[in-house]
C-alpha cells in the first residue's frame, strides 16, 4: 500500500521516539496560549487607518454619551423623582408625559452640553437619550419650549427647594459634614440681544451700552456648589435684593452647618445687609466702599512672613448714615505699587501716600488673616464663568419668568456635575473635583458605549481599555449601593451622629 513520504517519515519517527508526540502536543498548546495572549494585548500594536481603509455599517446601537448611565443611576440613587414630586409646584399646563419627563428632557440636554432647546434636533435619534427617557421618538422641540413657557416664579423657587433637599441627601452620603462654611455672593451680567423682558442698560464692562440681565449667585466655598440665586433685571442690586438673599441662605443648607461666613464685594455693602446678617446669625466679611474709617496711625503693622510694604489695621467705626459702629479692617500699600497684591478688585480709597482695601466684619482675629480669608473668595468669579459656559448665558425665551426657571435648571445641572465629582472621590481625598465641569464632561460623559438588547434585557457595554474605567466603576458601585437600600431616605437624618 502506497503511503506519502512525509507520513511514512512521521510513523518511523514516532516508532523510534515515543516522546515526540507528547512534545508536539506541548508545542501546540504553547502556540495556542501565545495566540490567546496576543489577542488579549491586541491594542499593543498600533492600528493603521489610511484613506484606503474600507468602511461598513452594522445593525447595532452605539452612543457617544455612555456616561449618561452614571447620571441615571445617580438620580435613582437619591430618588430625585420623588423629591421633584414633593417640591415642584405644578403649572397650569399639564404635559401629556408629565412634568418630570419635561424636566428630565431639559436636564439631559444640559448635561450633554447643549444650551439651546433647538439643539434637541441634533441628538433626537441618539439611542442612549431615547433609552433613558424611555421613549421611541423624541417629542417636537416646541413641546419642551411650551412647557418652559408655562412655568414662572413659583416653579423657579420650587427648584431651589429641590436643590436644598438633594444637597442634604448628597452630603450625608459623600462624607460632607461641614460645621462651618463660607458662602460667596456675587453678581454677573448676561448681555442680551433683542427684545428680552427685564433687560436694562447697566454696568457692563465688556459690552458697554448693551442691554443685559444681572443675576445674583451664591456658592459654597468648600464644595464649589451653587446654593442660591435668582435671575434679576439688568439693574444695580438694591438693598431689598441683598436682604432677600441673606435671608434665604440658611434654609438651603443641611443641618450639619452651624456657622456661615458670608463673603461679598462692595456691591453688597450697606447697613441693611450687615443688620440682616446679624439677625440671621451669619458672620460676614464685606468689602466697604465710600467710607474712610479713622484708623489709629500708630497701629499699622506688617503681617509675619508677608510683604514688607503691605500694612494692616483695624478699628471700630460708624459711617455717617449708620446708627451703630462696626469693626473695619484694612490693608494699605504705597502708591508706587498700587496693584492689588492678591489680584482682587474691591473698592479702594486713596490718600496722599497709600492705596487702601477696607472691609466691614464681625469676625475676631488679626486683620491680615481676615483679609487673606476674604481673598479666597476669588474662586467665585471662576465658578460664575463656569456656570456661564454651562448655559447661564443662554436666554431661551423673551419671557422673563420663563428665563428664571431655565436659570435654576442650569444651576441644578451645575450642581449635579459637582455631586458626580464628589461621588468619584466619596469619603477619600482625590484630585478629580479640581476639574471644571467642562473637563469632567470629557472624562465621564463622552464615553463611547454599545447598547445591546438580548433576552428581553438591555445592557450597555464599554471598552475595557477606557482610561476612566476605575472612576466609572467606582461611581456605578457607589450609586448601585444606594439604590439597593432605598429605605435610608425614610429615616430622618440626625447630623453629628454616626
Amino acid at each position: 500500500m502506497w503511503m506519502p513520504p512525509y507520513l511514512l517519515g512521521k510513523m518511523v519517527c514516532d516508532h523510534f521516539d515515543p516522546t515526540l508526540q507528547e512534545n508536539t502536543h506541548m508545542v501546540t498548546q504553547s502556540n495556542n496560549r501565545s495566540s490567546h495572549a496576543q489577542g488579549k494585548n491586541r491594542t499593543a500594536e498600533p492600528i493603521h487607518i489610511t484613506p484606503s481603509t474600507p468602511h461598513e455599517y452594522i445593525d447595532e446601537c452605539f452612543t457617544s454619551f455612555g456616561g449618561l448611565l452614571a447620571f441615571v443611576k445617580m438620580l435613582a440613587a437619591f430618588k430625585v423623582d420623588e423629591l421633584f414630586g414633593n417640591t415642584f409646584i405644578k403649572p397650569k399646563r399639564m404635559p401629556q408625559r408629565g412634568h418630570y419627563f419635561m424636566f428630565q428632557g431639559l436636564m439631559y440636554l444640559l448635561i450633554i452640553g447643549f444650551q439651546r432647546l433647538y439643539h434637541f434636533s441634533y441628538i433626537a435619534h441618539d439611542p442612549m437619550l431615547l433609552g433613558v427617557l424611555r421613549i421611541e421618538k423624541l417629542p417636537a422641540v416646541s413641546t419642551f419650549w411650551r412647557w418652559l413657557k408655562s412655568c414662572g416664579i413659583n416653579q423657579a423657587n420650587s427648584l431651589l427647594k429641590l436643590m436644598a433637599a438633594l444637597r442634604a441627601r448628597v452630603w450625608s452620603q459623600v462624607g460632607f459634614d461641614f460645621t462651618k462654611i463660607h458662602i460667596d455672593v456675587d453678581t454677573t451680567v448676561e448681555t442680551v440681544y433683542g427684545d428680552i423682558e427685564g433687560a436694562r442698560v447697566g454696568h457692563n464692562r465688556q459690552h458697554r451700552g448693551k442691554k443685559g440681565l444681572r443675576p445674583i449667585l451664591a456658592f459654597i466655598g468648600e464644595t464649589k456648589e451653587y446654593v442660591w440665586g435668582k435671575l434679576r433685571r439688568g439693574t444695580t442690586v438694591s438693598g431689598k435684593d441683598v436682604v432677600r438673599t441673606i435671608k434665604a441662605l440658611r434654609a438651603q443648607l443641611p443641618g450639619c452647618v452651624k456657622e456661615i461666613v458670608l463673603r461679598a464685594d462692595s456691591e453688597f455693602f450697606s447697613e441693611a445687609a450687615v443688620k440682616e446678617c446679624e439677625q440671621e446669625n451669619l458672620r460676614y466679611l464685606i468689602a466697604a466702599k465710600n467710607v474712610k474709617p479713622e484708623f489709629d496711625s500708630e497701629c499699622w503693622y506688617h503681617a509675619p512672613k508677608g510683604n514688607a510694604e503691605i500694612q494692616y489695621n483695624s478699628c471700630d467705626f460708624k459711617p455717617g448714615s449708620w446708627k451703630t459702629s462696626r469693626r473695619f479692617v484694612a490693608m494699605r500699600k504705597p502708591k508706587k505699587d498700587a496693584s492689588n497684591a492678591h489680584g482682587q478688585q474691591p473698592d479702594l480709597f486713596e490718600d496722599g501716600d497709600y492705596t487702601y482695601r477696607t472691609f466691614v466684619t464681625d469676625r475676631p482675629g488679626s486683620a491680615h488673616k481676615l483679609i487673606a480669608e476674604y481673598d479666597d473668595r476669588a474662586a467665585c468669579e471662576t465658578l460664575i464663568g463656569e456656570a456661564k459656559r454651562e448655559g447661564l448665558c443662554a436666554i431661551p425665551s423673551k419671557r422673563f419668568l420663563s428665563n428664571m426657571v431655565f436659570f435654576q435648571i442650569v444651576m441644578f445641572i451645575y450642581n449635579l456635575w459637582r455631586y458626580m465629582q464628589a461621588a468619584v472621590e466619596a469619603k477619600e481625598k482625590s484630585q478629580f473635583r479640581r476639574h471644571t465641569v467642562h473637563v469632567a464632561r470629557l472624562k465621564i460623559l463622552f464615553v463611547a458605549a454599545k447598547i445591546v438588547r438580548h433576552s428581553a434585557q438591555v445592557r450597555i457595554k464599554f471598552s475595557q481599555y477606557l482610561d476612566v474605567r476605575p472612576q466609572l466603576e467606582k461611581v456605578f458601585q457607589f450609586f448601585e449601593n444606594l439604590i439597593a437600600q432605598p429605605e435610608i431616605w425614610d429615616r430622618p437624618r440626625v447630623w453629628g451622629v454616626t
